[in-house]
C-alpha cells in the first residue's frame, strides 16, 4: 500500500477512492503523507541525474585539518554552492550532535555527497568532514579509506600546527591527493604568503596550487569546486563485477538498528538484496540504500565509487556485529571477493570509572552508556564495583577530550546523574618468570608484599609529543616539559619565529591537564600532537587514601614517585573539607603500602561534660574528663565513618 501511494504525485481524491476499495480507513493520513509522496518524487529526479554521472565523474575527498581551522565552515560553503542546502539557513551542517556546536569542533567524522556542474557536466562530489584534535585520529583516518584527495586546510594568522603536521602525513602515507587550502584570508592579522612559505618548508607542496579562500565570508570558495574536480582522481571500481563494499563507520537509530557508512569498491547494492559480511559469516537482507544529501536520501541502488548508507530489514541490532573495515559482498559470491584492507582498532589509552551518584540508576546509566557505545566504537567498557560509590563502570577512551565529550553527552542526551573518577593510564607489570599483563585499574596493582615479590619491573607508557609555538615561548615550554618527565627528541625552527619541538613524555602526565597549561603558558599560541612511542621502565607506586586506617577504594591512583608527597598532602586537605565530623576523631591518611604520606585530623564534636561542676572540684572534672577519652575510645573501635555521596562528587570533581 504504502509504496503503492509513494511511486505518484496523486490527488486526495484518488486515494480515497483507492482506500475504499481496499477497505481501509485513510484516518490520520495527514496532507504530510502527500508531501513525502512529493519529496519521492524530487528524489527520483536527483536519482535520475545520479545514474547518468559516469564513474569517472565521482570525487571522494574530505577536509583535514588541526582544530578549530574552520573545516566545518568551509563544508557550509561547498553544500551551499552546490545547492545541497539553502544559503544562509544553516550553520554547521555536518556538526550533528549537540556537544559539537556547544563546543565549536567535530568529533564524528560527517560525510555529505553534492551535485556539481562543470563544464556543462554533472559530477558527483562525495565530501567527508573530518575532526581536527587529536583524540579523533581514528575518525580521521577511517575517512582516508573511503576518499581519493584531501584538503589540507590551513588558517592563514595561526599557519601550520601540530596537527596540521600529522594529518599531512596520515594522508600522505594513504596515498592521498593534497589540494593545500589557506583560509581565514580575510582576517585582519591574516599572513597568507607566511602560510604559504611554511606548506613549501614543511611539506613540499608547492604554492602556485594553494586556494586562498575565506569559509566565513564566502570568499574565493567557488574557485575551490573546479579545483577538486581537476587534482583529486576519480575512484576506481567496476559495476559489474561481484559487489565489494567496505564499512566505514556505524551509528545506531532507535527504529532502522544499525546503520552503516559504507564506499562501494566494485558492483552495485539494492533494496531486498542479500549480502554477507566476509568477517562475521553473517547475512542480512538489505533495507534501504541512500547517500547522505546532506540528510539520509534513499536510492534505488548504490554502485561503485559511490559513498553512501544502508540498512537491513530485519535490522542489525547488534553495532558489535558492525566491524568497521569489514567487506560486505552478495550472498554465494563469498569465495569471489578478496578481504579489503581494514582499519587499525584505535586502542584505550585513558581510563575512568564511572558511577551512579544514585544506586538505583545503575540499569539507567548502562543503557544510556551502551546507547552512545553503538556510535562510538572506541570507548571500552568493563563493570567494575567499589566499597564506597557501589557498582560502576571502568571506561576507556583515546585521550582526555574524548573523555569529556563522552561525559558530556551523558549528561546532555541521556540526563544521567555520574561521578566520574580522574583519568588513569594503563601500566604493564612484567614478572620474573617473563609474563607481561597490562592493568587499567589501581585495583589490580600489585601492591602486596607477595606479589610484589614476583615482579621483575613495572612500566609506564611514553608518547612522542610534537609542539609547535612562537618561539618566544621556547623557554617556557621547555621548563613545563622538564616539570613532566619530559626527554627532548628535537628542536628545529620552521620559519624565523615558529619551533617545532619534539619531546617523549609519559602519558600519565600528559592527561593530567598538560595541554591547559601549555596553552597558559604560552598565551593560547602552542599547539600539540602527539604518538604512542614505548612502554618505559619507571618508578610506579600505588597511593591510597584511607580513613580511620580504612583504605577509600574509589580513591586510590597508580603514580610516579616523584608525585607522591604532593599528590597525598593536597588529597588529604581536599577531604578533609567534604567530610562530616562526627562523635569521634577522624584520621585522613595518604599511604603507599604501609608508609604514611600525609595526615589530616577532624576533630569530634564536643560535650562539655563539666558544665555542672564547680569551679573548685578539680578531681571530679579529672574523672569525667577521662571517663570521656574512655568512651571516646569505644566510640571509635566500633564506629564507622559515615562518608556522604556528595562528599565523593565534591572531591572527584575536577
Amino acid at each position: 500500500m504504502q509504496r503503492c501511494i509513494r511511486s505518484q504525485h496523486w490527488p486526495r481524491h484518488a486515494f480515497k477512492s483507492l482506500a475504499d476499495s481496499w477497505n481501509i480507513s485513510l484516518r490520520g493520513f495527514t496532507s504530510s503523507a502527500f508531501h513525502r509522496a512529493q519529496v519521492v518524487r524530487v528524489q527520483s529526479d536527483l536519482e535520475r541525474r545520479i545514474a547518468a554521472i559516469p564513474i569517472e565523474r565521482f570525487r571522494n575527498f574530505c577536509i583535514v585539518a588541526h582544530v578549530d581551522h574552520g573545516k566545518s565552515t568551509l563544508s557550509d560553503r561547498l553544500l551551499e554552492l552546490t545547492g545541497t542546502i539553502k544559503a544562509g539557513q544553516n550553520k554547521q551542517v555536518l556538526d550533528k550532535l549537540d556537544v559539537e556546536r556547544e563546543r565549536g569542533i567535530t568529533v564524528k567524522a560527517q560525510t555529505c555527497s553534492m551535485i556539481y556542474n562543470y563544464h556543462g557536466d554533472d559530477y558527483l562530489l562525495h565530501l567527508v568532514d573530518t575532526p581536527g584534535h587529536v583524540d579523533f585520529r581514528a575518525e580521521v583516518s577511517r575517512s582516508y579509506a573511503s576518499c581519493g584527495g584531501a584538503l589540507l586546510l590551513v588558517d592563514a594568522s595561526q599557519g601550520v600546527q601540530a596537527q596540521t603536521v600529522a594529518n599531512f602525513y596520515l594522508a600522505f602515507a594513504q596515498g592521498l591527493t593534497l589540494v593545500p587550502v589557506i583560509n581565514k584570508v580575510d582576517l585582519q592579522h591574516a599572513d597568507p604568503p607566511r602560510v604559504l612559505q611554511q606548506m613549501k618548508d614543511t611539506f613540499e607542496l608547492d604554492p602556485d596550487s594553494a586556494v586562498l579562500v575565506s569559509a566565513k565570508t564566502g570568499l574565493n570558495v567557488q574557485s575551490l569546486l573546479p579545483t577538486v574536480v581537476e587534482k583529486v582522481p576519480a575512484p576506481t571500481g567496476d559495476h559489474t563485477a561481484p559487489l565489494r563494499l567496505l564499512l566505514v563507520d556505524s551509528w545506531y537509530s532507535s527504529y532502522k538498528g544499525v546503520i552503516l557508512l559504507v564506499r562501494i569498491f566494485d558492483g552495485q547494492v539494492r533494496a531486498g538484496e542479500q549480502v554477507t559480511s566476509l568477517v562475521t559469516g553473517l547475512k542480512y537482507t538489505v533495507g534501504e540504500v541512500g547517500i547522505m544529501y546532506p540528510h539520509q536520501t534513499p536510492q534505488s541502488a548504490l554502485r561503485a565509487g559511490q559513498v553512501g548508507y544502508i540498512y537491513f530489514n530485519p535490522s542489525m541490532r547488534r553495532s558489535q556485529e558492525a566491524k568497521v573495515g569489514d567487506t560486505y559482498t552478495k550472498v554465494g559470491f563469498e569465495d569471489q571477493v578478496q578481504l579489503l584492507p581494514g582499519f587499525e582498532e584505535p586502542k584505550a589509552m585513558v581510563f575512568v570509572a564511572a558511577f551512579p551518584v544514585d544506586q538505583g540508576d545503575f540499569t539507567r546509566l548502562e543503557e544510556s552508556i551502551n546507547q552512545l557505545l553503538l556510535n562510538d566504537r572506541s570507548v571500552t567498557l568493563q563493570k567494575e564495583s567499589s566499597g564506597a560509590l557501589g557498582a560502576g563502570f571502568r571506561l576507556g577512551f583515546l585521550g582526555t577530550l574524548h573523555c569529556s565529550v563522552f561525559e558530556d553527552r551523558l549528561r546532555q542526551e541521556h540526563g544521567t546523574s555520574i561521578i566520574i573518577t580522574p583519568p588513569t593510564v594503563p601500566f604493564q607489570i612484567v614478572y620474573k618468570d617473563g609474563k607481561e599483563l597490562v592493568i587499567t585499574s589501581p585495583a589490580e596493582f600489585p601492591d602486596d608484599d607477595v606479589e610484589r615479590r614476583n615482579v621483575a619491573e613495572l612500566r609506564e607508557p611514553y608518547v612522542l609529543a610534537t609542539l609547535t609555538f612562537p618561539d618566544e615561548y621556547l623557554g617556557k615550554v621547555i621548563e613545563i616539559c622538564e616539570a613532566n618527565r619530559g626527554e627532548q627528541k628535537s628542536l628545529e625552527y620552521f620559519t624565523s619565529t615558529q619551533v617545532i619541538m619534539k619531546y617523549e613524555l609519559p602519558l600519565a602526565q600528559l592527561v593530567e591537564d598538560f595541554f591547559g597549561k601549555l596553552k597558559g603558558a604560552t598565551k593560547g599560541y602552542a599547539s600539540l600532537d602527539y604518538e604512542e612511542a614505548a612502554w618505559r621502565e619507571s618508578n610506579i607506586v600505588k597511593l591510597e587514601l584511607l580513613v580511620n586506617k580504612v583504605p577509600v577504594d574509589a580513591v586510590s591512583r597508580v603514580v610516579h614517585t616523584s608525585q607522591v608527597r604532593h599528590l597525598g598532602k593536597q588529597w588529604v586537605e581536599k577531604f578533609k573539607e567534604h567530610v562530616d565530623r562526627q562523635m569521634f576523631e577522624v584520621v585522613i591518611q595518604a599511604a603507599v603500602g604501609r608508609q604514611i604520606i600525609a595526615r589530616e585530623t577532624i576533630k569530634p564534636f564536643r560535650k562539655d561534660v563539666t558544665q555542672k561542676l564547680h569551679a573548685a572540684d578539680i578531681s571530679r572534672r579529672r574523672k569525667l574528663l577521662e571517663k570521656q577519652k574512655e568512651g571516646r575510645k569505644k566510640l571509635k573501635a566500633v564506629g564507622n565513618v559515615v562518608i556522604e555521596h556528595d562528599a565523593f562528587q565534591k572531591f572527584l570533581a575536577k
